[in-house]
C-alpha cells in the first residue's frame, strides 16, 4: 500500500486491512472447525463453531463502519477509492463464508455413527478444496495479487466438479433405500455449503482484479455446477 500526504488516511486504510486479516484468519479456523465437526460427528466443536459466528459478524460491522467513515473524512479518489469499496465486499464475502462454515457444522448434530466413510470422505475432499480457494484468496488479496487471485478465479471448476460428483452419489444412495434420504440430504447441504464458499472465493478474486486493474473481469465465470439441470430416475421414470 502506497503512503498518502495525510498519514491519517494510511493509518485508516491499514486498520481496515488489519481487520480484514482478523477476520480471514477466524473465518479459515471456523472452516476447518467445521469440516472437522463434520467428518467426526463431534457436536462440541460443532457447537462452538456456531458460537464463534457471532465474532465474524462483528467484524464485518466494523470493516463496513470504518470503510463509510473513511469514505466520509477522506473523500478518497480512483484506485484508494476502490481500495475501501473492494474492502467492503471482502467482508461481506467473508462474512457468508462464515455463515456457510456455520451451517455446515449444525449438520454436525444430525449425523449418524453408521455413517458410511465413503460418503463422507468425498464432502470432506470438498471441505478441504474450499479450505484451499480461501487461503489463496486470502493471500492474494493480502498481497494484492491479481495473478493469483485468477487462479483461484479458475481453479473453482474443480470444486464445483466434485459437487457434481457427489450429487449424483448421494442421490443414488437416497434411491437405492429411503432410510438414507435423511443423511444424505444432510450431506448434500454441506457439500453445497462448500461449493458456495468456492463461489464467494471467485468473487473476492473478482474484486481483486477490479482493485488493481481499475475494471471489472471481462471473462465469464467458470461455473460447472450442472446438480440444477440434471435428470433423476425415480421408479423407472424420469424427472428434471
Amino acid at each position: 500500500m502506497s503512503e498518502h500526504t495525510v498519514k491519517s488516511y494510511d493509518d485508516d486504510l491499514t486498520q481496515i486491512k488489519t481487520m480484514l486479516a482478523q477476520m480471514g484468519g477466524l473465518v479459515e479456523q471456523q472452516l476447518d472447525d467445521a469440516i472437522d465437526s463434520l467428518t467426526r460427528r463431534d457436536t462440541a466443536l460443532a457447537d462452538r463453531v456456531i458460537q464463534n459466528d457471532e465474532r465474524v459478524d462483528v467484524l464485518e460491522h466494523q470493516v463496513e463502519e470504518k470503510a463509510i467513515l473513511t469514505i466520509a473524512r477522506r473523500q478518497p479518489m480512483a484506485r484508494d477509492l476502490r481500495e475501501i469499496m473492494v474492502a467492503i465486499r471482502v467482508a461481506s464475502d467473508l462474512e457468508r463464508i462464515g455463515d456457510l462454515a456455520k451451517n455446515t457444522a449444525k449438520r454436525t448434530h444430525a449425523m449418524s455413527d453408521q455413517l458410511p466413510r465413503k460418503l463422507m470422505a468425498g464432502v470432506t475432499r470438498m471441505g478441504r478444496l474450499a479450505q484451499v480457494e480461501l487461503k489463496n484468496i486470502l493471500d492474494a488479496y493480502s498481497n494484492s495479487n491479481a495473478e493469483l487471485a485468477m487462479e483461484v478465479w479458475r481453479s473453482d471448476e474443480d470444486l464445483d466438479a466434485l459437487y457434481n460428483s457427489i450429487f449424483r452419489e448421494l442421490l443414488t444412495y437416497m434411491m437405492e433405500d429411503p432410510r438414507n434420504i435423511s443423511l444424505c440430504t444432510h450431506l448434500l447441504f454441506g457439500a453445497k455449503n462448500m461449493e458456495r464458499i468456492g463461489d464467494h472465493a471467485t468473487n473476492i478474486a473478482e474484486n481483486i482484479h477490479y482493485l488493481v486493474n481499475g475494471k471489472p473481469l471481462g471473462e465469464g465465470r467458470p461455473k460447472k455446477d450442472v446438480t440444477s439441470g440434471m435428470r433423476v430416475e425415480v421408479g423407472g421414470a424420469s424427472e428434471e
